[in-house]
């Protein structure tokens, strides 16, 4: 389905912000405007760095002048694997209870895709050669799969059957595709995994497993999801590190540290090879989820079975300073010179990011400094950390300053610098340079890729200007670049903030007619837009499909969406769904339900009435 956005007025909102932006876009890449486009130094040399602990106190973050040899790291697509027998049970009895799925009839497939790791195996192992890619599925047949799911799962109708009925040829591939459809809603999802794994003829593989997997862990359904890993453990073919993988990252991402920890035990049950590489994977789970402190006990605890590697003190590196603790940051800096290692770039530009994350600017030119005199040498990513910075300070003169030192040191600026540039000069309001800077992304064979295009949309729906962002939009995909799930919550937002209901509705269509998946920030965005102009009847509809989906429930102004019930004769609908929710054993949803319902009745006879909720945010 093409998104058209018929009721957008070409000649509305046509102001030189918008319209410079839409035809720098449209010249670099030689193709005419849908719209007039007339209308649309150096760093000084500073001391050595110091870091300030908590009590006011400074200290040197020492730079060593030689490189030391690091620990050697193997391959970790060589080390990941084991041999061949029947794996033991991998759930404590006390994880499982009773209300779980039961096991899923897997049928899986008789072949490995991953080598042992021993030594007597290594001739076998050159001997098997992975498997091709998958051919790509018909993509008519994950619509109409998809188009069943989405019609038939809410419904008493039998979905099996219908999809039974419809003749799909199951493949991996249109199987992983559908999973992806689905991948913000696990019960769909869940299904119709299920569903695929009973096809005669249909075995699933590690690919399907893997990625139902991910779909389980990034909605939090660990129960479920640590019981299909228990029955992938049922065959030597199936369960490989990457599963683990993502069952440790999905706990992390939670913040469940013993659980996460609990599964990177488990993979020695499985007789995998536990080395550094998988420990450094666990290390940089937990400091990606801001739980730098936990991991660093755990390094401390396991140090003398695991020895620390560059990228293991990286990784913690960067778990300190996503929290803002520099004075762990730089005692660890220092830890990682006395442990024989010399900071490479990566470490460097971490360091750096975390001290203007804390506010430390001073701080990180002298690292900047540092680097220039002792290496080693300032890369793309060093001088980008610096001049997003000062865009975000709508320092423009400094940025561009910084921008001209990083050209004098032989530094190609990519992508990623332009848009900063791009993103600077527009909250500025100085679209004349971010026609120029878009030209000369072209002319230097870095063209504007997907985020400076979403970086552009941004720009104009925070000023109220979705038809303008539209134009954008509809240039991205002229040159070849998908829209993200957050481009179209951007359009969509705007559309109903300025009180366009109709096209909110069509940028949402828009977006299930390319076969993207909503979030829960969608659903909140689609729905708050229904409640905000006065159509609770369809707000509730997609908070009931959002719950049957299992997504959590939207925060949403849930005071206005009782009153607009109550003045329609249905003053207790949260109550109802709430107890509908519970019934079925829903019980956060019902909780949420249950808090909006009691402080409508709270508040509902003091509000007015306001039938179009212009004043709300």
């Amino acid at each position: 389905m093409t998104f058209l956005f018929r009721n957008a007025n070409p000649s509305s909102g046509l102001r030189p912000f918008a319209s410079a932006a839409a035809a720098a876009v449209s010249n670099i890449h030689d193709i005419a405007p849908p719209f007039p486009p007339d209308s649309l130094r150096s760093l000084r040399q500073s001391p050595p760095l110091l870091a300030t602990d908590r009590a006011g106190g400074t200290f040197h973050l020492r730079c060593s002048p030689l490189s030391l040899p690091r620990s050697p790291v193997s391959c970790p697509h060589r080390r990941f694997h084991r041999p061949y027998y029947q794996a033991p049970t991998i759930l404590p009895p006390p994880y499982l209870s009773s209300h779980l799925p039961p096991s899923l009839p897997l049928l899986l497939k008789p072949t490995r895709v991953f080598s042992s790791s021993s030594e007597s195996d290594s001739e076998s192992d050159n001997s098997i050669s992975p498997p091709p890619p998958p051919p790509p599925p018909n993509s008519n047949d994950v619509d109409r799969i998809c188009k069943v799911i989405d019609e038939l799962f809410s419904s008493d109708r039998n979905m099996e059957v219908v999809l039974d009925e419809i003749g799909v040829q199951i493949e991996s591939s249109l199987v992983v595709a559908v999973l992806d459809r689905f991948r913000h809603a696990h019960r769909p999802a869940y299904r119709f995994f299920r569903w695929a794994a009973a096809r005669p003829g249909f075995l699933h593989d590690s690919t399907t497993c893997n990625k139902m997997l991910s779909v389980l862990g990034k909605t939090r359904q660990f129960e479920t999801m640590v019981a299909l890993l228990e029955e992938m453990g049922k065959d030597a073919a199936l369960l490989s590190m990457d599963a683990f993988k993502i069952s440790v990252k999905a706990f992390a991402a939670a913040r469940e540290m013993k659980k996460c920890i609990g599964i990177f035990k488990l993979i020695k049950k499985y007789d995998f090879h536990v080395g550094l590489d998988t420990f450094n994977c666990l290390i940089d789970a937990l400091s990606k989820a801001k739980l730098a402190k936990e991991a660093q006990q755990l390094l401390d605890k396991m140090k003398d079975q695991y020895h620390p590697d560059i990228h293991t003190y990286t990784a913690l590196l960067y778990g300190f300073c996503k929290i803002k603790d520099l004075a762990e940051a730089g005692r660890l800096w220092n830890e990682i010179l006395d442990s024989g290692f010399k900071p490479d770039i990566v470490s460097h530009n971490t360091m750096l990011e975390g001290l203007i994350r804390g506010h430390r600017r001073s701080e990180a030119i002298k690292l900047l400094e540092l680097m220039k005199a002792k290496g080693p040498k300032p890369n793309t990513r060093t001088y980008t950390i610096l001049i997003q910075d000062l865009c975000k300070a709508g320092k423009m003169e400094q940025a561009v300053s910084c921008f001209d030192e990083m050209l004098a040191a032989c530094c190609s600026p990519d992508v990623a610098t332009y848009t900063c540039l791009i993103v600077g000069f527009g909250n500025a309001r100085q679209m004349a340079k971010v026609s120029s800077l878009l030209a000369e992304m072209s002319q230097k064979g870095c063209p504007p890729d997907a985020r400076t295009y979403n970086a552009l949309i941004k720009l104009l729906t925070n000023r109220n200007m979705p038809d303008d962002a539209v134009r954008i939009y509809k240039k991205m995909i002229k040159n070849g670049f998908e829209p993200t799930i957050h481009t179209y919550n951007m359009l969509m937002k705007s559309y109903f903030h300025g009180n366009n209901y109709k096209m909110g509705c069509a940028v949402w269509e828009e977006m299930l007619g390319k076969g993207i998946c909503p979030d829960v920030n969608s659903f909140t965005v689609f729905i708050g837009g229904h409640i905000r102009h006065g159509r609770p009847e369809e707000a509730y509809k997609y908070i009931e499909e959002m719950i049957n989906k299992g997504m959590s429930v939207p925060q949403v102004d849930y005071n206005k969406l009782a009153a607009d019930f109550s003045r329609a004769g249905r003053p207790d609908v949260l109550s109802e769904l709430a107890q509908k929710m519970n019934f079925t054993g829903k019980f956060d949803a019902s909780n949420t339900l249950n808090y909006w319902s009691e402080r409508m009745k709270k508040r509902v006879k003091r509000r007015g009435p306001c039938q179009s909720g212009r004043g709300l945010v």
